[in-house]
């Protein structure tokens, strides 16, 4: 039996499907226009396999025109693509919408990033606003391939978005160490009382901290849980923690669990060291971790008090310290996938207010 050939990628898919058909229409038309593999989807992100074709995969991609075009440009495609390109539909139903139709998304440039970030961008945003985020939200908007971009303001948005503003990358910085250092004491406490199960639960949550921490080390956004690994291994220098990381998550006992957990926040601050941002006297050689008080359990160093001392930006310092980003502090799906929900925890967490003040 001959072994069938793998299926394209997802993005490569794509690509040659508006190529082929969706660019001749366009230009055809005189529409002037972007395009990209954008959006939701594992291949926008480049994750796709096998698996990833089960549900919502096929020929899907954005088009992006004046808002005024939108309709008109949306209906200039049902009329005039094909039915099937190279054996795969062109016009299919999708979990949120059970209308058979094809898949080209059609919008602004502005109106995609309004929807997957909750926050209009092309005039700049403030801390808070950044905070809002989730680097989920902006890969949706940033990672995918563009095919074509005619009038420029996908690519400049692109490059707008590309990674935080310096002093709220540091803020977002010193509130990660901020999280280790409040749980790690915890993984030898919980441990040394016999709660090795709480004390592995705590080491899983300081793992994915770090996780996080390791992206906006290397000025990266990293995805949502799904692929917040896979991402992470990819990283050039933070991903050197990962061994540790796995060995804390293996550990039977609390001692290895958090000596693990201590090299992989050594690799961290020498990740941190090396991108020019401030580490604390004596570090990295002097380690990330120090003794907990007289306890027999290990602490953080302190890195947290050394990156926010060198933020300058009057707003960035007036934002509460140790709170960060909202997905460094939140977990809930509901939440992190709805803009509007997402940016009323995040204003009312860094403002003071609640949700209903803010």
């Amino acid at each position: 039996m001959t072994t069938p050939p793998p299926a394209p990628a997802g993005a490569a898919l794509a690509r040659g499907y508006y190529d082929d058909d969706v660019a001749p229409v366009l230009d055809g038309a005189g529409v002037v226009h972007a395009a990209g593999r954008l959006g939701s989807g594992s291949d926008v992100l480049g994750f796709d396999d096998d698996t990833s074709r089960d549900h919502d995969w096929g020929l899907r991609l954005t088009v992006l025109v004046d808002d005024a075009a939108v309709p008109e440009v949306d209906a200039l495609l049902e009329r005039r693509l094909p039915s099937s390109w190279r054996g795969h539909p062109v016009r299919f139903a999708t979990t949120w919408d059970p209308q058979v139709r094809h898949r080209v998304e059609v919008t602004s440039v502005r109106a995609l990033a309004v929807a997957r970030l909750g926050v209009d961008p092309t005039d700049g945003l403030e801390p808070w606003q950044w905070l809002a985020l989730t680097g989920q939200s902006v890969l949706e908007v940033c990672a995918g391939p563009v095919f074509h971009d005619g009038p420029g303001e996908l690519t400049a948005l692109r490059e707008r978005l590309a990674r935080y503003p310096d002093d709220v990358r540091r803020y977002v910085v010193a509130s990660a160490w901020a999280h280790l250092g409040q749980e790690l004491p915890f993984v030898g406490r919980t441990g040394s009382r016999g709660d090795e199960l709480g004390s592995a639960v705590l080491a899983g949550r300081l793992a994915r901290v770090a996780m996080h921490l390791g992206h906006v080390l290397e000025g990266r956004w990293a995805p949502y849980a799904k692929w917040l690994g896979t991402s992470f291994a990819a990283l050039p220098s933070a991903s050197a923690a990962g061994p540790h990381l796995r060995e804390a998550l293996a550990a039977t006992s609390w001692r290895g669990r958090e000596a693990a957990l201590a090299r992989a926040f050594d690799v961290l601050l020498g990740v941190q060291a090396a991108a020019g941002l401030p580490v604390p006297d004596g570090a990295p050689d002097g380690g990330a971790t120090v003794p907990f008080f007289d306890r027999p359990f290990r602490g953080v160093a302190p890195v947290p008090e050394a990156v926010r001392a060198s933020i300058t930006d009057p707003a960035v310092l007036a934002l509460p310290a140790g709170v960060g980003g909202v997905e460094q502090w939140v977990d809930d799906v509901h939440v992190l996938m709805d803009p509007a929900r997402r940016l009323a925890v995040a204003r009312a967490a860094l403002s003071g207010t609640t949700p209903g003040q803010a």
